[in-house]
């Protein structure tokens, strides 16, 4: 009788306790830092320039192959494609072929850059291509 009375305690006990989990948001204002400098840059625009970069992900996660080399300031989003270990291959094959667009011509920045990015999903496998097009621009000068 002794041994119901505890079974029925401690069941009474776990029937009144449980698990809750809270969250508490608090709404923010957008943060918005804008840098402002007096320098101008007299760009020189020139030829058409264009460069690609393929990349080729496995199960959505694994980054096999591509390039090692990147643009730095080439931040667009894919939209397709999904995340390779957290980082997004459809920006880092903007960012690849940027860079190899720029470096093969001498320029200094790619003006009006155009992406054609191609995504070819295989389920198990998907491969992002992306060419860019665009003007070489030159800095003349920094005033």
């Amino acid at each position: 009788m002794k041994y119901l009375a505890s079974i029925a305690t401690v069941s009474a006990f776990a029937l009144l306790t449980g698990c809750a989990s809270q969250n508490v948001s608090q709404p923010t204002l957008p943060l918005g830092g804008a840098v402002e400098t007096g320098l101008k840059a007299d760009v020189k625009v020139g030829e058409t320039i264009s460069g690609e970069s393929s990349v080729n992900i496995l199960f959505s996660l694994i980054k096999l192959g591509g390039d090692t080399q990147f643009a730095d300031g080439v931040t667009y989003g894919g939209g397709e494609g999904g995340f390779a270990l957290g980082l997004d291959p459809v920006a880092s094959a903007k960012s690849a072929a940027a860079y190899k667009a720029v470096k093969a011509s001498g320029a200094d920045v790619i003006v009006a850059p155009r992406y054609e990015v191609s995504v070819q999903d295989y389920f198990v496998y998907k491969t992002v291509n992306v060419k860019v097009t665009g003007n070489k621009g030159t800095i003349t000068s920094i005033r």
